[in-house]
């Protein structure tokens, strides 16, 4: 239910299956659907989403949907017969619901279905709106209205020529506003995947707060707005205290300013930072001259683990009171101008990391950022070095407000051997073989050119890296939490152990197979076994979901979960327990047999070719749909007609699956359906090469 950015084969195939079976689904409920409609959807959530997750549909992706992405890339001509788009996706969340395909951390099926309520009455004049199209889009439909056959590439062609030059009348004012919104990168083909991130362990909120309460930057704004008070204290024309209260200040919140001599609060930067992190948290404000608390802050004020978020967010608005120009002498470095930009990037990289971040590595990963948005093909590598020197001062500037803020944690030591092989100049440094692959995607390996001055960044980086100890930064458990609401804020999946603790059995283990490395994976299935009662009844829940689901390469996935993360074993002795069971015998022999814990010997010939029918199965359906399926099987070696064969004759307990095997196979063989599988008996074991063979 979600596929990497650059997967499109996959994709289409898993794409191609969804809809067939969503099809067949509908029509058995008399529902409506369309099925292009229901893969532009799908389109949608893979290709235009930063997570990409075909079975999480908040109420943003369905107003997303039906009112930018389908207005923006599906066109309709004039004179056909407009689909369904509202219905459609009414049909598609409900087959996902009733698949067990959806996401357990999504909403439930009410709330969406009532999203798509909202949204179905703007729905048309959406599609109507000249100004939501796509650029294509709106030069296929102007050609359409003047009577050209858009379907005809030549006449399609020979319209076009004539626009080049002028030749055609069109609609100005909406084409200047489709050009717009790609100027301003408000089209949805615009939006980058992000990297998924790793599962994070939090304590609970109780435990959060008491450690909020522990920075004294908490303290002090909490501090700073009780000193204003309800009645405020006076301030300036241009909006500063007045240097007698501003004294007053420094010594009540013990900021460490020197106010001796000072006769500007301009001149306290503690103290002016402080009133201005306030402000943004809207703690205090400035009206009709005086400073006052903010009266709706009383709530947030009393709680530190809410002070201490707000006091975070506020942090990404603090760019000029931390490193702005405070004089006409002063230069802002390059960070002031991509500053939110560069941080939320930091803090992304830093958040579920399994190591302490070098400081090397980061500095040398924010470079790249400033490389790639500004020029350096001009001038001398000193002119380009005191550039990379300012901002570095800056982002550590900017880092020892989070230090105090007890967001992130600096330490010294060695950097963990992984960063001395992440290659950020992409000189092509191959990772170590036992690095997680999940850590390998954020620590982002590769896409600079592989010139010889990044190839020599990347030695000097490894020379300081391998030196003795150097800075490690990391995020505290309250800068996790903080992050990762923004993560989930901004749309990306930002998994939680212990969240799934109350979620159904088939949900759990579809989250737990496609997100969760090995480790989190044991510790979520611990959690959810402990809150569902005793352990028999709790792994009745789980076997069952695996059996009740439709899908059998999901059924499998979900099935191995079980069998790496139940403890002590326990996962192995299901399985083959579970050999005796009708239902999921071929699901449990294509484990044991794939992990190389049950060897071809050890299995009875009922059972080999359970596991080749089962194999089967699964390569039908990995191939999408029916097209896809009998390309795979023609693909296969001139065996495969014997295996089709074999595999009808075995006791495989999805009767469907093996009619519509024949039926493919029939077609993509061209061997007569009757021919196939008569019951006919077969003295060859099906041994461990041959499953590899068919697979």
């Amino acid at each position: 239910m979600r596929f990497e950015a650059g997967a499109e084969e996959e994709f289409d195939a898993g794409c191609g299956l969804l809809v067939d079976r969503l099809v067949r689904w509908a029509g058995e409920r008399g529902l409506p659907v369309d099925a292009f409609l229901a893969e532009a959807a799908l389109e949608y959530r893979h290709r235009a989403t930063v997570d990409g997750r075909l079975g999480l549909w908040e109420p943003r992706h369905v107003e997303e949907l039906l009112l930018s992405w389908l207005p923006e890339q599906v066109t309709e001509l004039p004179g056909e017969e407009c689909g369904d788009a509202p219905g459609t996706l009414r049909a598609l969340l409900r087959f996902l619901h009733a698949a067990h395909l959806a996401d357990p951390r999504g909403p439930a099926l009410e709330d969406s279905l009532a999203a798509v309520d909202e949204a179905a009455g703007e729905y048309r004049a959406a599609m109507a709106d000249r100004t939501r199209w796509g650029l294509a889009k709106f030069w296929v439909m102007t050609a359409a209205e003047q009577g050209v056959d858009v379907v005809d590439g030549a006449a399609l062609q020979r319209f076009a020529e004539r626009a080049q030059r002028g030749k055609v009348a069109y609609d100005q004012q909406a084409l200047d506003a489709v050009m717009e919104r790609r100027l301003t990168g408000r089209v949805l083909t615009g939006v980058v995947r992000a990297e998924p991130q790793l599962p994070v362990v939090l304590p609970p909120d109780d435990e959060l707060r008491r450690r909020a309460e522990m920075p004294a930057v908490v303290a002090q704004l909490r501090g700073l707005a009780e000193w204003v008070g309800r009645d405020g204290r006076a301030v300036t024309a241009t909006g500063r205290l007045r240097i007698a209260d501003a004294r007053e200040l420094v010594d009540v919140l013990g900021t460490g300013d020197k106010a001796e001599g000072v006769r500007s609060s301009a001149d306290l930067p503690r103290l002016g930072l402080l009133v201005e992190w306030a402000k943004k948290a809207r703690l205090v404000r400035v009206a009709k001259g005086r400073l006052y608390a903010v009266a709706k802050a009383r709530q947030v004020l009393a709680d530190p683990l809410q002070l201490w978020l707000r006091a975070f967010h506020a942090w990404f608005e603090l760019r000029q009171a931390l490193i702005g120009s405070r004089s006409g002498w002063h230069v802002e470095s390059m960070l002031f101008d991509v500053y939110e930009e560069v941080l939320e990037d930091v803090l992304n990289t830093l958040y579920s990391l399994p190591y302490s971040m070098p400081w090397p590595h980061l500095r040398d990963s924010v470079h790249l950022a400033y490389r790639a948005r500004f020029r350096f093909d001009g001038g001398a590598d000193l002119q380009h070095r005191m550039w990379l020197e300012h901002a570095d001062r800056d982002l550590r500037t900017v880092l020892d407000a989070l230090v105090d803020l007890g967001a992130i944690e600096r330490d010294r030591g060695m950097a963990d051997p992984v960063f001395l092989d992440a290659d950020l100049s992409g000189a092509g440094d191959e990772l170590p073989a036992d690095m997680p692959p999940e850590f390998a995607e954020l620590l982002g390996v590769a896409g600079a050119p592989k010139d010889a001055a990044a190839q020599e960044r990347a030695r000097a980086r490894r020379e300081e890296l391998t030196a003795g100890p150097v800075e490690l930064i990391r995020l505290t458990e309250l800068g996790t939490r903080a992050v990762r609401k923004r993560l989930l804020v901004a749309g990306r999946d930002a998994p939680l152990v212990g969240e799934l603790a109350q979620a159904p059995a088939a949900g759990l283990l579809g989250v737990l197979a496609e997100d969760y490395d090995p480790d989190a994976a044991r510790a979520e299935l611990a959690g959810w076994i402990s809150a569902h009662g005793e352990w028999d009844a709790a792994l009745r829940q789980l076997t069952d979901a695996v059996r009740t689901m439709a899908f059998r390469t999901r059924a499998q996935a979900m099935l191995d979960v079980l069998l790496t993360a139940l403890p002590d074993g326990g996962g192995e002795q299901l399985l083959r327990a579970l050999r005796g069971d009708a239902r999921l015998a071929p699901l449990a022999l294509n484990s044991l047999a794939h992990r190389e814990l049950l060897s071809p010997e050890d299995m009875t010939d009922a059972e080999h070719l359970l596991v080749l029918a089962e194999s089967l199965l699964q390569l039908v359906e990995l191939a999408g749909g029916e097209g896809g399926a009998e390309e795979a099987l023609r693909a296969q070696s001139p065996e495969v007609r014997d295996a089709v064969a074999a595999a009808l004759d075995s006791a495989h307990p999805d009767r469907a699956g093996l009619e519509e095997l024949r039926r493919l196979a029939a077609r993509a063989l061209r061997t007569p359906a009757a021919r196939l599988g008569r019951g006919r008996k077969h003295g060859r074991r099906v041994g461990k090469s041959s499953r590899k063979r068919h697979r």
